[in-house]
């Protein structure tokens, strides 16, 4: 902990949000050029009385930290941090011009950081009733935190741990996505043509008399007019106007309160506060986590029948009217995804699952697998819900091999946060011009990604009324709209619901400094990923993973200043 704070440090800490982002740059370096001077007066002075300054004597001992000043001094003088283990060409050797320089010591880890979030992550368990929860962090392509709170297994007492597999409901569809853009990459797959070009069993459709077209672009963004689970039309479209006077009246009220309850230092935590998962896949505002909301309440939900394949799957919707016309309207549609899943299969030439399984492989995803009933796989949590009268009680039988695209998958908090650092890494790879070759490719190139994570006109995000739909993600786009008022970061993220789980992916990207890429001090992926997963239904998780991914963005930069 620090004992004192640097003048960068109390001028960021009264007045961060009026600074640019050029300004919080030069407040850092001014910070850490600070904290240097400061590390080599004590040094120096410990000298002189012949014995190491107090808080930093070595040895191991609890809070020593004998090489604090070193980091600010390799900071100040252009050391290169360390960088993820894979990402460098050469396996990890430093870049040219530094050869001589000592590599830096480790991070001293994020105490602080993990002690604020697993409380924040205790009472979010408690409120909602949640039997068992995980949670992962990574800060620049490292796994800084992972645990497991709670039981996997009530009945038999299983608690969790980092390696417990869940399900993770409609983060599948950002695996789909990546799928579908890898495809799009090597040539195979045209997201502006008809899905009947690759999908003949898919009839052609019309809406209102009118010959309309479905394209795979629009099934990525949900702007296909496929229905989700909800057949009757006239109930979906009473909904939305609903949902949206509901919002006209409520955001006036609800900026006004947060302010207040900003002012007054108090959080509002995911589980208690009046938001939507997803419209019409996770309603989380007039249910309690846990019971069957109106969106559990739709019998697709509970399909108990096993599809062999993606193509015998889509005769549960296939042949139903469009909602409205393709392009026109947002409405979030699991079945949309399903019908990806299929040109999926017929663009690569392999069968859905067996495609996706050898991509997990190649992100090094190997806890990631099928929501199969059938198999054996190992650390697999139960699934709950609470029954009317309250009582926690195990979550029915499904089989969601009907919509493995859209929320089919089994996975673990440290697979997705690989999958995580994979697309931050395939985001950021592009601004590093000068490595000299050092750094290995993206998964996906720059472009990709970007074109992924830009809001597409006409969506919506429902978790998240600061975002906008993508591809497959929601994203946030960076935006100050007053002086001296709130900040609004750049990241993307999805969130999942299903049968007796709920879960979030977040990645929250650090905005990169030309000067610092240049000089080869940094090296992608640089920024916070956070998956969190819990086997209860209905239960809001996003803004919960934003406050853990900013508490440890905060706890980095302090890092540098200390």
């Amino acid at each position: 902990m620090r004992s004192e704070l640097g003048p960068s440090e109390r001028s960021g800490a009264a007045g961060g949000a009026c600074q640019t982002p050029g300004e919080a740059l030069a407040r850092r370096r001014g910070a850490a050029m600070y904290g240097l001077a400061r590390a080599l007066r004590q040094a120096a002075a410990a000298g002189r009385a012949g014995r190491p300054p107090a808080h930093r004597q070595g040895g191991g001992g609890a809070g020593a930290r004998p090489w604090g000043w070193g980091l600010a001094l390799g900071l100040a003088l252009g050391v290169k941090a360390p960088t993820a283990a894979g990402c460098e060409a050469d396996g990890g050797q430093e870049a040219e011009g530094k050869a001589k320089a000592n590599p830096l010591p480790p991070p001293r880890g994020f105490g602080a950081a993990v002690e604020r979030s697993r409380d924040l992550l205790r009472r979010i368990k408690d409120e909602a009733g949640i039997p068992g929860i995980l949670v992962g962090v990574s800060v620049d392509g490292k796994e800084v935190w992972s645990e497991g709170l709670g039981y996997a297994d009530v009945e038999n007492r299983v608690v969790c741990k980092p390696e417990t597999i869940m399900r993770i409901a409609s983060i599948s569809k950002c695996l789909t996505m990546m799928a579908v853009a890898k495809l799009w990459e090597e040539g195979k797959l045209d997201l502006d043509a008809p899905v009947q070009k690759y999908v003949p069993e898919f009839p052609e459709k019309v809406y209102e008399g009118e010959k309309v077209a479905i394209t795979t672009r629009l099934l990525v963004s949900h702007l296909s007019g496929i229905r989700h689970y909800e057949k009757d039309i006239t109930k979906v479209k009473e909904e939305k106007e609903k949902a949206n006077r509901a919002l006209k009246l409520t955001k006036p009220y609800q900026d006004k309160e947060q302010k207040e309850k900003e002012g007054k230092g108090i959080e509002k935590t995911d589980s208690v506060k009046p938001r939507k998962e997803h419209e019409g896949e996770v309603k989380s505002q007039n249910s309690k986590p846990g019971r069957r909301d109106k969106e559990f309440e739709q019998e697709e939900y509970y399909l108990k029948e096993k599809f062999e394949s993606v193509i015998e799957s889509l005769k549960i919707f296939k042949n139903d009217p469009l909602f409205f016309k393709p392009g026109s309207q947002f409405l979030y549609s699991t079945y949309g995804f399903t019908l990806l899943s299929a040109v999926v299969e017929r663009v690569s030439g392999q069968k859905f699952t067996d495609y996706m399984l050898k991509m997990f492989r190649d992100l090094d995803m190997l806890s990631t697998v099928l929501d199969d009933n059938e198999a054996m796989i190992y650390n697999r949590a139960r699934c709950y819900v609470y029954n009317k009268k309250g009582r926690l009680v195990n979550a029915p039988y499904v089989d969601n091999s009907y919509k493995w695209a859209g929320g089919g998958f089994l996975s673990s908090v440290g697979d997705l946060l690989k999958f995580g650092n994979a697309l931050l890494y395939s985001y950021q790879a592009g601004q590093f011009k000068n490595t000299n070759g050092k750094l290995l490719p993206g998964y996906l190139k720059p472009d990709t990604v970007t074109m992924m994570w830009t809001p597409v006109p006409k969506t919506e995000v429902s978790w998240d009324r600061d975002g906008k739909y993508a591809m497959a993600w929601a994203v946030v786009e960076k935006k100050q709209q007053y002086g001296c008022c709130r900040q609004q970061r750049h990241y993307a993220s999805h969130t999942g619901g299903a049968v007796g789980a709920s879960s979030v992916l977040l990645i929250l990207p650090e905005e990169l400094d030309s000067e610092a890429i240049d000089a080869g001090l940094v090296a992608p992926p640089r920024g916070v990923v956070v998956s969190i997963i819990c086997n209860m239904q209905s239960v809001s998780l996003n803004s919960t993973a934003l406050k853990i991914a900013r508490e440890f963005d905060k706890e980095k930069w302090a890092q540098y200043v200390d």
